[in-house]
């Protein structure tokens, strides 16, 4: 393949292929029914939902998780989550939502179920060979929604351990932790969930972190915190500095690190019920480990503790291991994409859902579907606008920060501020002339797959 890649003629004659049929995958399906666009869609398990779905296997799901964003921001454009669901919906919530979804835009005819993809390359003449479990499929584009937690990472320990040592995507019932001695290493939102389950169930819970992290109160003045994003970061930043010192104080008093770095230069943790549980001391910070000595776990600070099972909450390294690695530019196992969703490498491969956010990603997923099928469209219909933003995909390089210096490690290299990013899209759109979303885009989605259910059940 020349580097002439990015511009390759164009297949009309193909679907596209969506790999994946979670939130990310049914999104880029939506989008693309809109437009009249044909595709075919690959999943792997038997019914959509992705990780989501408890029963799929290798999801990180336990019983207890619930979505970080709240309610009323976390749903799909223009499709709310019912209003009788939690503030903060559960697991069986979400997946309910999510199959309802699904079926109310007709989206489960085009999805082939027990369908894995084994590999994915490009061919001489520009269309892709899609090779699934079932056989191979041509395709005139491949959009990548295979999702970000399936490829678990865990640290290397020194010294041999006695105990049991697993991951959280291996963890699904708190009642794994009865009548054991037990420690959760990281403290991301899994993680704190994670030690919340240890701590009250267990005969004794540890958490241990490298790091400090900033805790906000899921709800502020009544409301889910995550309601205050019309603020400016600046002002968002000022509300929750005199929400944490009132509300929280300083975390040091149990044992936790000081964060090291401003709020938003990482994932805040919006989790006061594990303070509540350090608090009460049903359990224990720690720092990081230093080596593992028989039953003892020994800490940097020296201390030392007799530990029956330690649970790495140390989360996942991003893979798609069925496209070529030179597919995509990564770096520090991150895909480096033209707004971290279009490669740079090669015409008509995206990715959905490659990204770290400060905020919901549902609609992020609908904000950039909608541009790859406008994309996609254009191909076909208007092949000068196409070109123009081809050229952006080698060319641009915005800054999606909103001014936020992200903290310097691999996993912060795809953050994203959600302002920025949707500014930057809308300003997009409207150098291009594509229709932005708007309430009521779907409808004659909608409307077509209630017509086509309807003539079922009366046929």
């Amino acid at each position: 393949m020349t580097t002439d890649a990015l511009r390759a003629p164009v297949h009309a004659e193909l679907p596209v292929a969506i790999i994946g049929a979670g939130p990310a995958g049914l999104s880029a399906a939506r989008a693309l029914k809109r437009l009249g666009i044909r595709y075919v869609q690959f999943e792997r398990h038997s019914d959509v939902g992705g990780i989501w779905d408890i029963d799929n296997p290798g999801s990180p799901m336990y019983r207890s998780a619930h979505f970080i964003s709240s309610r009323d921001k976390s749903g799909f454009f223009d499709y709310p989550m019912p209003k009788d669901f939690a503030d903060y919906p559960s697991r069986e919530q979400v997946l309910r939502y999510t199959r309802s979804f699904t079926d109310d835009f007709g989206l489960r005819e085009a999805i082939r179920f027990g369908t894995a993809v084994s590999s994915v390359e490009q061919d001489e003449d520009g269309a892709w060979t899609v090779l699934t479990s079932t056989g191979a499929t041509r395709a005139r584009a491949v959009i990548c929604c295979s999702g970000v937690t399936w490829d678990a990472r865990t640290p290397g320990i020194p010294g041999d351990f006695a105990g049991r040592t697993m991951h959280s995507v291996e963890y699904v019932d708190p009642s794994l932790f009865r009548g054991q001695r037990v420690l959760v290493v990281g403290l991301g939102n899994s993680g704190a969930d994670i030690a919340c389950d240890a701590a009250a169930n267990a005969d004794a819970a540890f958490i241990s972190t490298r790091r400090g992290y900033h805790f906000v109160p899921k709800h502020v003045f009544g409301m889910p915190s995550d309601e205050t994003e019309w603020l400016p970061i600046w002002a968002e930043r000022l509300v929750y500095g005199i929400v944490r010192r009132v509300m929280v104080g300083d975390v040091s008093r149990w044992g936790l690190h000081r964060p090291d770095h401003r709020l938003f230069e990482s994932h805040p943790l919006l989790n006061t019920q594990l303070l509540h549980y350090l608090q009460h001391g049903d359990v224990t910070a720690k720092p990081d480990i230093a080596r593992f000595d028989g039953d003892k776990v020994v800490f940097a600070d020296g201390s030392r503790e007799r530990i029956d099972l330690v649970l790495f909450a140390t989360g996942y390294d991003m893979t798609i291991p069925y496209v070529p690695a030179d597919y995509f530019a990564w770096k520090g196992g991150r895909p480096q994409m033209y707004l971290n969703a279009f490669s740079r490498q090669r015409h008509n491969l995206f990715g959905l859902g490659y990204l770290e956010v400060n905020s919901s990603a549902y609609t992020l997923f609908d904000r950039i579907s909608h541009l790859m099928a406008q994309y996609l469209n254009d191909q076909v219909h208007r092949p000068d606008r196409a070109g123009k933003f081809e050229r952006l995909i080698r060319e641009d390089r915005p800054d999606l920060s909103g001014g936020i210096k992200f903290v310097g490690s691999d996993r912060h290299a795809a953050y994203i501020e959600v302002r920025a990013y949707k500014k930057y899209l809308r300003t997009l759109s409207k150098r291009l002339g594509w229709a932005e979303l708007s309430p009521g885009l779907f409808n004659t989605v909608r409307a077509a797959s209630t017509r086509k259910a309807s003539a079922h059940a009366n046929g």
